[in-house]
């Protein structure tokens, strides 16, 4: 039975140390392909002439490179947190297994003390010594027993020590892990910071190119249709998911038990529940702003761009940054999607209850990750540069219909 159960041990092990190799190659891979990208991009500017590295296509370029680096810090960040569970939760099972053999010692102390002070009784001698029948009985069942313990107590001690052995290695190993992600990620953000450098070097350059502010133009039209077709597309999963939620419910409620194939509730990478968040709607018009000292400079529905002479539609507003280049949360919501859109660069989408959803674009540095709950005042990003300068584009939207961010947004 016990090399039964030890066989069973093992397989358990075995196996999930195999899926946790599994997902740690997954992890690898998913870096390895982030970099590869970034290489990629890297090389079409360098490959370029100098007239075509300073054009909106080449800040496009650097705007997705660090969209992918913000990406990879991302994991990094995440990758580092775990490992600094792992490490807790090791040195907790080292300080248990050290409480365990200064247990076994003093056990062992002791019992080493009573026989150097009263000598050991055998099986015999017990018998001799005693009063009774009963009494010898006794007395051989319970050496018997002491000796089984202590026995015992030697092979736990072993046992303890082997185990005290792996998990140091163990923590060492993870340490050591733990101090290479964190230096890759600083390796990645300096690289981030170079880029966001070589952005804005190209950026002042083509300032006044009509071209290139034409081009950016064509690029936000494009991006605005594409931010409401990532917002339709949360709202069919939603939608989706609250029917398949419903039918879940109604098939447990079935007093016959009969199950459907079609009635089980799929999984989702990302949890976009919302409750526990206070309701959107109610906040209408005393919304925190999502930078601090911004200044409203494109509103809401038709604009004029005076130096092109054209008139664009805008499904947000743009709210130029001072100082303070933070972006914060407006509501109590999940980060739905953080995803790159050219001529918005980084996007964050965020859900929040009665089937909202807040927009931020033009981001240069990100903070959190999709599936994250986060709360009114969360730092969520930094505003990026385009080339009108530090520019936040911030939508709101009600289920499929955008809304004027001004009528929901605090006064002040």
């Amino acid at each position: 039975m016990v090399r039964k159960l030890l066989y069973i041990s093992f397989f358990l092990l075995f196996t999930f140390s195999s899926f946790q190799q599994e997902d740690i190659n997954k992890q690898k891979a998913e870096l390895q392909n982030l970099k590869d990208e970034i290489s990629k991009l890297e090389n079409e500017i360098n490959q370029q002439t100098k007239k075509e590295k300073e054009s909106y296509t080449a800040v496009e370029n650097y705007n997705k490179q660090s969209h992918l680096l913000n990406k990879l810090i991302s994991k990094l960040r995440e990758e580092e947190k775990k490992k600094a569970q792992e490490i807790t939760s090791n040195q907790k099972n080292i300080n248990e297994i050290e409480k365990q053999i200064e247990l076994l010692q003093q056990n062992y102390a002791k019992y080493v003390t009573a026989i150097y002070k009263y000598g050991k009784m055998d099986e015999l001698a017990a018998v001799f010594d005693s009063e009774s029948f009963e009494q010898a009985a006794l007395r051989i069942k319970y050496l018997q027993r002491f000796s089984e313990k202590r026995e015992n107590d030697l092979k736990n001690f072993e046992k303890a020590k082997e185990e005290l052995f792996v998990l140091k290695q163990k923590l060492r190993k993870e340490k050591d892990e733990k101090t290479f992600l964190a230096a890759e990620k600083e390796k990645e953000e300096s690289g981030l910071k170079i880029k966001l450098t070589e952005k804005q070097k190209i950026l002042k350059s083509i300032r006044n190119n009509k071209n290139e502010l034409k081009k950016e133009l064509q690029a936000k039209r494009k991006a605005e249709e594409q931010i409401k077709n990532l917002i339709s597309k949360l709202v069919e999963e939603a939608e989706r998911k609250k029917e398949e939620e419903r039918l879940a419910s109604l098939n447990q409620k079935n007093e016959k038990g009969l199950t459907n194939e079609n009635l089980v509730s799929p999984s989702y990478d990302i949890d976009l529940s919302t409750a526990g968040f206070e309701t959107f709607s109610s906040l209408k018009g005393k919304l925190t702003w999502p930078i601090t000292g911004g200044k409203v400079i494109r509103k809401f529905g038709e604009n004029r761009n005076q130096k092109l002479n054209t008139v664009t539609l805008n499904y947000g507003v743009d709210i130029k940054a001072s100082g303070d280049l933070s972006v914060k949360c407006v509501a109590s919501g999940v980060v739905s999607i953080i995803d790159y859109i050219p001529g918005y660069g980084s996007v964050i989408i965020i859900t929040h209850k009665g089937n909202y959803r807040t927009v931020y674009s033009h981001l240069s540095e990100i903070y959190i990750n999709e599936g994250d709950k986060v709360r009114a005042g969360s730092l969520l990003a930094r505003v990026g540069e385009s080339l009108e300068g530090n520019i936040l584009h911030f939508e709101i939207w009600n289920s499929r219909k955008n809304q004027n961010p001004e009528l929901w947004l605090a006064k002040r």
